[in-house]
């Protein structure tokens, strides 16, 4: 279990894809689908289109294009909701989703979604899990055109949000993007290290890391926020 100090935890800043919901959608899709479907498009092999993707998203890692459907759309000419939706039952919260989420709202911290994903990537999402009934506010990066990784972005969500670095817990499954929460000042910080179902627990050491939320739930509940 992470040995978090909840007494000094206000408002917990929360990751969507790996952290709340499986992350094997999106390694799917990005990583199966849609190459596929670009190579059936182009009337290339699987394999070819594979190669020309990766190569595509080594280009534009870690930016807000990576994230952006939109600029998907438009490089692949391809309609990429439409190819979401063809796997879009691969689509799942982690069974320790919920009761994280319920246990913090009852403990009275503030909780809020922080995500790189596009707005309509995370409405289909809410659309099949109703993660938005368990979350106080629900924010996509790319209201502010630049991600996780960024200074920038922390600067402007604090700007948002009106949060308390030093009162501030960060949850994502992304090693670099919570690094750069730390370079920001953000306190409290929690790695996932079983962001995809299908895929071996990761070995995490840079950071407090978990695999199951529900082992933090008694000291939750039981540690209400003293300042």
């Amino acid at each position: 279990m992470p040995d978090l100090p909840w007494n000094k935890i206000k408002t917990v800043l929360l990751d969507m894809d790996g952290t709340l919901l499986d992350l094997h959608f999106d390694s799917h899709f990005w990583l199966e689908h849609l190459p596929k479907t670009y190579a059936g498009s182009k009337g290339i092999s699987e394999e070819q289109g594979k190669e020309y993707m990766m190569a595509e998203y080594r280009q534009v890692f870690g930016t807000i294009d990576w994230y952006c459907l939109d600029y998907w759309a438009d490089k692949l000419q391809l309609d990429i909701m439409q190819a979401k939706r063809e796997v879009e039952h691969l689509i799942s919260m982690r069974d320790d989703t919920i009761p994280l989420l319920d246990a913090l709202r009852e403990s009275g911290r503030e909780v809020v979604l922080v995500t790189n994903a596009h707005p309509d990537s995370l409405s289909l999402k809410i659309e099949h899990t109703a993660l938005d009934s368990h979350i106080d506010t629900l924010i996509s990066t790319h209201e502010f055109g630049v991600t996780k990784e960024s200074q920038l972005l922390w600067q402007k969500l604090q700007q948002r949000l009106g949060f308390d670095s030093e009162h501030t817990l960060f949850v994502d499954d992304s090693l670099p993007i919570l690094q750069a929460a730390k370079d920001f000042g953000i306190a409290h910080l929690l790695a996932v290290s079983n962001p995809d179902s299908q895929l071996p627990i990761k070995d995490v050491t840079q950071f407090l890391a978990t695999s199951d939320y529900r082992t933090m739930l008694d000291a939750i509940k039981n540690t209400p926020f003293a300042g």
